[in-house]
C-alpha cells in the first residue's frame, strides 16, 4: 500500500515537498514514480527513481525543478518540487514498479497511492 501526501495550494514560485509511504518489507526492491493528472488530461509521468536509488528521470516540464529521491530504511519517496508554475496544478499519485526499464510507462506500475492535490495559484 502507497500513501501520498504533502500537497496543498501554493503560489506560483512556492516549493513543496511530497511524500509517499510504502507499506510492506519490498520497498527497496521497487522502482518508484511520481505521475500526475490535471482535470480533463491523461495521467502523466513526472519523475521516476530506480531501486537503490542510483537512477532518476523526469519529465522535460519538471527538469532542473523538482527532485526525487528516497529513503528505503523509512520505505518513502519524496518529490521536491521547486519553482511551481500554475501548470503543474494537478494530483500527483506515486506508484511502484518492479522494472526500471519501463520507468516512463504507466501500465508497469503496479501500486499505486491514492493521489494527493497540488494547486498551483499566479
Amino acid at each position: 500500500q502507497l500513501q501520498a501526501s504533502g500537497g496543498g495550494l501554493v503560489q506560483a514560485g512556492d516549493s513543496l515537498r511530497l511524500s509517499c509511504a510504502a507499506s510492506g518489507r519490498t520497498f527497496s526492491d521497487y522502482t518508484m514514480g511520481w505521475f500526475r493528472q490535471a482535470p480533463g488530461k491523461e495521467r502523466e509521468f513526472v519523475a521516476g527513481i530506480s531501486d537503490g536509488g542510483g537512477l532518476t528521470k523526469y519529465a522535460v516540464s519538471v527538469q532542473d525543478r523538482f527532485t526525487i529521491s528516497r529513503d528505503d530504511a523509512k520505505s518513502t519517496v519524496y518529490l521536491q518540487m521547486n519553482s511551481l508554475k500554475p501548470v503543474d496544478t494537478a494530483v500527483y499519485y506515486c506508484a511502484a514498479n518492479r522494472d526500471w526499464r519501463t520507468v516512463l510507462f504507466r501500465t508497469k506500475y503496479s501500486r499505486w497511492g491514492q493521489g494527493t492535490q497540488v494547486t498551483v495559484s499566479s
